[in-house]
């Protein structure tokens, strides 16, 4: 993970994650965007959970395009209420989004298209704050958001970048073609012949990616179905403890910057607690075509 981050996430560019909204959640990819000291980024997402505050927190970023940002079990972001409030650790750019919309956007990118159009916003306080979003006869129309970069947590993926996801994908699949480059990180990095078995399967194009990185419980504390399930006790200890500066830096501390990587961070969990122990198989699929 380290490498990837250094080589594909410099100071200034902007980073879609969380792009599934909920689940798969790549925190081991941003708790390493913080071990590294990256600065002036752009965070771009629908609702990240709790890892688009931690990085506003840790002074990473300068500007956020998102639906929400905060942890969805206990409310909105302090960090991020801080930086929108008392520009605390640093002023924040904040271009708001919907859900749809942010789709939109990334759509219209992916697409190379001037804009997408939606009657969804119309009303809102959405479209008077966000230059991005423009009211012409009686629609609105959604600007492209580019990520330099986008990085996605993936169950399965092979050393190509032919990444298999299920359960929730949210915006992934825009987000991935919207981007100059992808980052796939994955629970299980697997010969090519599992991936090409299940083509359907497959979410971008491999030639998009730029690094494959196996990050086993690279999700955590967010769920990734077939893996994980919800850590809800950590996010309730990190919505507490971020409550103040002093909390967050304390917490910063402890399951980041003192941890050099995920194997490290896990070993100070109870990763048995919020593991998946019962499968539940779907049926195969049959590309028979003689």
């Amino acid at each position: 993970m380290a490498e990837a981050v250094s080589r594909f996430v410099p100071d200034g560019a902007s980073v879609a994650m969380g792009t599934a909204l909920e689940p798969a959640i790549p925190f081991a990819a941003g708790h390493e965007i913080i071990r590294q000291g990256r600065r002036d980024l752009t965070l771009i997402g629908p609702i990240s959970d709790a890892l688009f505050d931690q990085l506003i927190g840790a002074g990473c970023a300068r500007a956020v395009c998102a639906a929400w940002v905060g942890n969805v079990s206990e409310g909105l972001g302090h960090c991020y209420r801080r930086a929108a409030e008392h520009g605390l650790p640093r002023a924040l750019e904040i271009r708001d989004h919907s859900n749809f919309s942010i789709s939109l956007a990334l759509w219209a990118a992916a697409w190379n298209s001037p804009y997408l159009p939606t009657r969804t916003l119309l009303g809102s306080d959405i479209v008077a704050s966000n230059p991005d979003l423009e009211v012409v006869d009686g629609a609105v129309h959604v600007r492209p958001v580019r990520p330099d970069v986008t990085i996605l947590h993936a169950q399965r993926a092979d050393a190509e970048g032919r990444a298999h996801l299920w359960g929730p994908l949210g915006v992934s699949e825009e987000a991935a073609l919207a981007a100059g480059r992808v980052i796939v990180c994955c629970e299980d990095l697997v010969d090519a012949g599992v991936t090409l078995s299940d083509p359907n399967r497959v979410l971008l194009p491999e030639t998009k990616v730029v690094a494959v990185v196996p990050e086993p419980g690279g999700t955590h504390p967010a769920p990734l179905q077939g893996f994980w399930r919800r850590d809800h006790a950590f996010h309730r200890e990190y919505a507490s403890r971020s409550r103040t500066a002093e909390g967050f830096r304390e917490w910063l501390e402890r399951w980041v910057l003192r941890v050099p990587d995920r194997r490290s961070y896990l070993a100070g969990l109870d990763t048995d607690a919020v593991r998946v122990r019962r499968s539940l198989l779907s049926v195969p699929a049959d590309y028979g075509d003689e």
